[in-house]
């Protein structure tokens, strides 16, 4: 039996999938998501989760194509599968996920450096390269080292009621402003990938203001992602 008979991708509720990111991916955070996707085995048990959204970084969705896009932008902002699946699995999902999305689109995808990660996944899936993330500084709190800025940002607007204070004031006023200081923000491998006819790949390609450059290489590591979801059956 094929890899591609053994597995197929459907689309999915993001509520039902949510364990999947807050539990099992390495963010434990759920995204911003537009389309949310489900790898299933030939028992019809979910094995994966992958979604896309609004690309959090708006400045890149402004500028990367000259103001072209600006509505067909997407970020692959989560994908996460068991552990022992055979090889090149993850390589279908991803491939399987963006021939279900609708066309064109514009889809940025990251590989996290603070983790190890290189973006081989990416580079299976013959995405375009386009080097690091910009360089920036990220608010830090002493005593959550342990949290991404995010998810230390949603724990912030949840307990405010104070909607007009910048994000300075907000964070002072929860953990006071000897606890608070600012770190660098681990760049990330940025790729892209383009989604339409020939003539509109075209047009993406020559409007993309970065450099395609060669894909990186170098060792990789792996999160822990051996959590198992208390529900991987999908109703159909």
């Amino acid at each position: 039996m094929s890899i591609r008979s053994k597995y197929s991708v459907i689309s999915v509720d993001p509520d039902s999938v949510k364990e999947w990111f807050i539990k099992k991916h390495y963010a434990k955070r759920m995204p911003s998501i537009t389309y949310c996707f489900a790898l299933l085995n030939e028992n019809k048990v979910t094995v994966g989760a992958c979604s896309f959204g609004r690309p959090a970084a708006h400045q890149l969705v402004k500028h990367s194509f000259k103001g072209h896009y600006q509505n067909d932008f997407l970020e692959l902002n989560r994908i996460v599968v068991n552990d022992g699946l055979h090889k090149n699995t993850c390589s279908l999902f991803i491939s399987k996920c963006l021939n279900m999305l609708p066309k064109p689109k514009v889809i940025v995808s990251y590989a996290d450096t603070s983790q190890g990660h290189i973006g081989y996944i990416y580079q299976c899936t013959n995405w375009i390269y386009t080097g690091l993330s910009e360089a920036h500084k990220d608010y830090a709190i002493k005593g959550y080292e342990h949290l991404h800025n995010m998810s230390i940002m949603d724990m912030v607007r949840a307990d405010s009621k104070d909607s007009d204070l910048c994000k300075t004031d907000l964070l002072k006023k929860k953990f006071g402003e000897d606890n608070i200081y600012k770190v660098d923000r681990p760049r990330k491998h940025r790729y892209f990938y383009f989604l339409g006819s020939k003539s509109e790949v075209k047009r993406m390609k020559k409007n993309l203001k970065y450099e395609v450059k060669p894909y990186p290489k170098g060792d990789t590591d792996r999160y822990d992602s051996s959590y198992k979801p208390s529900v991987q059956g999908i109703l159909l």
